[in-house]
């Protein structure tokens, strides 16, 4: 495999989401950070050279950049037993992938940078006034989560697959954002038996 470099910013789930794939697969990763708070990524050399949508996370590989987070992490782990090999598991996977994108991350991640990094005081009228659907959304994602694990030990095929670590990296790290993870019980479990497995690295290391 060609050289990997993740051009990251280290407060951001969706890159640690990258991080875990290549620690669990034993795939070694340079780190390239960016802070977002700071406008790293709107720079012209960015935009230039990295991204031109001024997002991350970037996975580097050789010469090439492939940007968004499940994209990478399906780079990865392709061919490895992240990946059902089970036709259905595999688009099931792929189900909870973009659940996570579509339902938890707008919720449950942005939650957390607006109030643990940004401030409650630092918003705007308009995020303010959003709280209270951001929350609900996000408590639903987390019940519907929490509903699906129950009797299982992870997500799909009854083994670990991206479709875990994509709802990891946020999840358990919800609290930041004032949701209680103590309500779902089945969720606490998954988070305990995701954070055992061989390879796995902490959010902030």
């Amino acid at each position: 495999m060609d050289d990997l470099i993740l051009h990251e910013d280290p407060i951001s789930g969706n890159c640690y989401k990258i991080r875990l794939v290549a620690a669990y697969l034993g795939l070694p990763i340079e780190r390239r950070l960016y802070y977002i708070r700071k406008g790293e990524t709107r720079t012209p050399e960015f935009l230039a050279t990295v991204n031109a949508n001024g997002r991350i996370p970037v996975l580097q590989i050789g010469d090439r950049f492939l940007p968004e987070s499940s994209a990478a992490c399906f780079y990865l782990a392709d061919g490895s037993p992240l990946i059902p090999d089970d036709r259905f598991d595999r688009a099931d996977m792929l189900r909870w992938m973009f659940f996570e994108q579509y339902h938890h991350e707008p919720n449950v991640a942005t939650l957390r940078f607006w109030l643990a990094y940004l401030g409650k005081d630092r918003l705007s009228a308009a995020q303010a006034a959003s709280l209270p659907a951001k929350r609900a959304a996000g408590e639903a994602a987390l019940a519907l989560m929490d509903a699906h694990l129950a009797g299982r030990d992870f997500f799909v095929g009854g083994t670990l697959s991206l479709a875990d670590i994509a709802l990891y990296a946020y999840t358990h790290v919800a609290g930041e954002g004032g949701f209680d993870l103590d309500r779902w019980p089945a969720i606490r479990a998954w988070l305990a038996r995701v954070a055992v497995m061989p390879g796995y690295i902490p959010m902030n290391s």
